[in-house]
C-alpha cells in the first residue's frame, strides 16, 4: 500500500509540473522522463508487495517494461516518421499551394477558407504542424494583429476538430487507432460530422466580427526560397500528403503495424527528394548527407521524449491496478453514462495534456466484445472526439494552442475571453450531433 501511494503521489506531482510548465519554466519532456523512471523504480523496489506470488520479481518488471516499451515504440516511430515527412514537404516548398488556395481580399471568405483548409489539413498531417503552416501563411495575408488573432483562434479550433475525426490527425487518435479500439472506417464515418459541426459553429460566430476587405497591398506575392521547380514541389507535396493518407490503407491491406506504413512513405519520399536535390545540385559541397542531416535535426525530439515518458509512466499505474480501479469508480459515479464521462474528460483535456488522459483511459477500461466498450463503440469514439476537440477550450489545452500562443504571443486571458466560450459551444454541439447520429441509427 505504501508503494502504491508513493507511485501515485510521484505521478500526480509530475503531472502538475507538466500542466504548469509555463510557471516552472522546465520542459515537460524532462519532467515526464523523471516521472517515468521514478515510477518504475518504485515498482521495482516494492515488487513483492504488488506481486507476492511471483518468485522472480525483477524478471517480471523487466519483462513488463519491455512489453510496454514495444507498445509505446509503435506510437513513437509513427510520430517520428510523420514529423519527418511533414518537415520534408514543408522545407521544400510543398505547402506553398496553401497560401495560393486561400488567398482573397474578403475577410469573411478568408476566414472560411482558413477554417476548412486547417480542418482537412489537420486530418492528414497533425494539428500541431497544420497550425504552424497556417499561422505562417496567415502572416503573409493579414497585417492587422487584432484581426490576425481572431483568425489564429479559429486555426486552433479547426486544427483540433480536424484531427479528431482522422486516425492520423492527432496524437490521441493515433494512440487509439494503434491500440485497435477505433478503426479508420469507424472514426471517419461517425466522428466526421460531429467534428465538422464543432468547427463550423465557432467559425460562423467568429465571422460576425469580421467585415469588409483587405487592402490590395496585403496580398503581395511571396518570393520563393526553394530551388525546386513548381512541378517538383507538387510531386513532393502529393507524395507526402498522399502517402500519409495511404498509411491506413496499407495497414488494412498488409495487417502490418501503422508505423511500417509510415516508414514506407518516408523511404519513398526521402528517395525522391534526394533525386530532386541531385538534379538541382550545382556544387560538390552540396551533398545529400548534409541536407538530410540538417533536416532530421529539425525534428522535435523533446516531443518524442515527452510521449515516451508519459506513456511509460501511465503503464506503471496500469500495472499496479490503479487505472482499473479509477475506471470502475467513474462508471459507478456516473452510472455508465459515457457521454458524461467523456464530456468531462474533454473538459479536463483543456486543462491538462490529453496524451496522458487518453493513455490512462486505455488502461482504465478494457475492450469488450460487444456494446459501448467494443471496438468502434460509443465510449472509444467519444473519447477520440472529446480528447481532441476539448483541448480547444483553453489555449494551453492542446499542442496547436500552445504553438499558436507562442507564435502570435496570444495571452491566456485574451483567449479565455474571446475564444473559449465559442470553442465550448462547438464542443457541446459536436457531442449533441454524435448523440443524434446514434439515436437515429
Amino acid at each position: 500500500m505504501t508503494f502504491t501511494v508513493l507511485i501515485i503521489t510521484l505521478f500526480v506531482v509530475g503531472y502538475l509540473c507538466i500542466a504548469l510548465e509555463s510557471v516552472f519554466e522546465i520542459n515537460k519532456a524532462a519532467i515526464a522522463l523523471l516521472m517515468c523512471v521514478g515510477c518504475w523504480t518504485l515498482l521495482m523496489i516494492g515488487v513483492q508487495s504488488f506481486f507476492p506470488e511471483v518468485a522472480d520479481g525483477v524478471g517480471l518488471v523487466t519483462g513488463r517494461i519491455q512489453h510496454h516499451l514495444g507498445d509505446a515504440g509503435e506510437t513513437l516511430f509513427f510520430l517520428m516518421g510523420a514529423m519527418t515527412i511533414v518537415e520534408i514537404v514543408d522545407s521544400n516548398g510543398g505547402f506553398n499551394f496553401v497560401r495560393d488556395a486561400i488567398k482573397t481580399r474578403s475577410k469573411r471568405k478568408l476566414m472560411w477558407r482558413v477554417a476548412f483548409m486547417t480542418f482537412f489539413l489537420s486530418a492528414i498531417l497533425d494539428n500541431l504542424t497544420t497550425s504552424i503552416v497556417m499561422i505562417m501563411v496567415l502572416r503573409k495575408l493579414v497585417q492587422s494583429r487584432e484581426e490576425r488573432l481572431i483568425y489564429a483562434g479559429l486555426i486552433i479550433i479547426s486544427a483540433n476538430s480536424g484531427g479528431a475525426f482522422s486516425p492520423i490527425g492527432d496524437v490521441t487518435t493515433i494512440m487509439l487507432w494503434i491500440k485497435g479500439v477505433i478503426t479508420t472506417q469507424g472514426v471517419l464515418t461517425e466522428i466526421f460530422i460531429p467534428s465538422l459541426i464543432s468547427m463550423v459553429i465557432p467559425a460562423a460566430i467568429l465571422s460576425l466580427s469580421l467585415k469588409g476587405k483587405f487592402e490590395k497591398e496585403q496580398n503581395l506575392k511571396v518570393t520563393e526560397v526553394t530551388t525546386f521547380t513548381k512541378t517538383q514541389r507538387d510531386v513532393i507535396f502529393w507524395l507526402g500528403v498522399g502517402g500519409l493518407v495511404f498509411v491506413p490503407i496499407f495497414k488494412t491491406l498488409t495487417h502490418l503495424p501503422p508505423f511500417m506504413g509510415i516508414l514506407l512513405v518516408l523511404g519513398v519520399l526521402w528517395t525522391v527528394t534526394e533525386i530532386f536535390h541531385r538534379m538541382q545540385q550545382t556544387s560538390e559541397d552540396d551533398t545529400m548527407a548534409k541536407r538530410v542531416s540538417d533536416l532530421l535535426s529539425k525534428i522535435d525530439l523533446s516531443t518524442i521524449m515527452f510521449f515516451l515518458g508519459i506513456l511509460m509512466a501511465v503503464a506503471v499505474l496500469q500495472e499496479i491496478g490503479v487505472l482499473t480501479t479509477m475506471g470502475e469508480g467513474l462508471n459507478e459515479a456516473f452510472a455508465g453514462n459515457y457521454y458524461l464521462i467523456n464530456g468531462i474528460i474533454g473538459v479536463l483535456s483543456s486543462i491538462v495534456d490529453n496524451v496522458p488522459l487518453v493513455a490512462g483511459c486505455m488502461g482504465m477500461y478494457p475492450v469488450a466484445e460487444t456494446g459501448d466498450m467494443a471496438v468502434d463503440g460509443i465510449f472509444w469514439q467519444l473519447l477520440a472526439y472529446c480528447a481532441g476537440v476539448g483541448g480547444s477550450m483553453l489555449i494551453i489545452g492542446s499542442a496547436a494552442g500552445v504553438v499558436v500562443m507562442g507564435l502570435e504571443k496570444i495571452t491566456f486571458g485574451w483567449y479565455l475571453k474571446k475564444i473559449s466560450w465559442i470553442a465550448f459551444v462547438g464542443y457541446l454541439a459536436g457531442i449533441g450531433c454524435y448523440w443524434v447520429e446514434k439515436f437515429i441509427y
